[in-house]
């Protein structure tokens, strides 16, 4: 008995269905790779490109955490420098001759208020529970994907800087003389502190720039291995389908020439 064998016909069939199934499940996907099978060294890279993404996008948050970190210190700082600048007026309003020892107490008083303000900002002056203005220690951020790529915020004792500013009195003369020249030095110390911190928000800023364009670089590195072109692959698509139906019918007048040869024989 003659036999038609057509096991090359539906070998192509089912080759061609799985291309289309393959096809299909990267069109739906939007995704050229969507697992190592399809092309093993491309998913590794993906997977490497996509954790430096993610690293990368932590590291900006760290970054702009930085700033707003130093932005309180800073800010603290603004507050004793205005507490500070009115001492001084107050401190030049009594070297007035014309004023008396009660006028020169009402000053005093209101220096000392000023005083326990700059005390009490210090003391506030925190970020997540951390001291800024009391801490006298550095508080680092990571605004890099890898190790090492640091930049640390000086926190500064303000209260151990300016101690003499806060000591100040205005009622003896003599301490009247050496008031101005306190406040002065302080009003230096306390403003290079903010020059400091106003520093440090440039660099994270620019961390925070530079971080974010190596982010989009590297997801569009990403994306053009990963990412299905849609004009290709419809296109394949198409034709895998006409592959299919060509197969198909190949197939089907095989089987009819089968089923004709055996009727012929029987």
């Amino acid at each position: 008995m003659i036999k038609v064998d057509n096991n090359n016909t539906g070998s192509l069939l089912q080759q061609v269905q799985q291309k289309q199934s393959n096809l299909l499940e990267k069109l739906a996907a939007g995704k050229q790779v969507n697992s190592a099978a399809d092309d093993p060294a491309a998913q590794l890279i993906i997977d490497r490109l996509t954790s430096q993404t993610q690293g990368s996008r932590q590291a900006v948050s760290n970054a702009y955490d930085g700033i707003a970190l130093a932005q309180v210190a800073e800010s603290g700082l603004a507050n004793i420098s205005d507490d500070a600048n009115r001492i001084r007026e107050l401190t030049v309003q009594a070297g007035n001759g014309a004023l008396n020892d009660a006028d020169r107490q009402t000053l005093q008083s209101e220096i000392s208020g000023l005083q326990e303000n700059i005390s009490l900002t210090v003391e506030q002056t925190n970020f997540a529970g951390k001291p800024l203005l009391s801490g006298g220690q550095d508080i680092s951020f990571l605004v890099g994907s890898s190790s090492g790529n640091n930049i640390d915020v000086e926190t500064n004792s303000v209260t151990e800087s300016i101690n003499d500013l806060l000591s100040i009195n205005v009622t003896s003369e003599e301490s009247r003389q050496q008031a101005l020249d306190i406040v002065d030095a302080s009003l230096e110390t306390i403003g290079g502190f903010r020059g400091d911190l106003g520093a440090t928000q440039n660099q994270f800023a620019t961390a925070a720039r530079v971080l974010s364009e190596s982010t989009i670089n590297t997801q569009a590195a990403r994306s053009r291995i990963q990412d299905l072109d849609y004009a290709r692959g419809t296109s394949d698509l198409a034709a895998a389908q006409v592959q299919g139906q060509a197969s198909l019918t190949v197939q089907v007048q095989a089987n009819q020439q089968q089923s004709q040869v055996q009727a012929l024989l029987g």
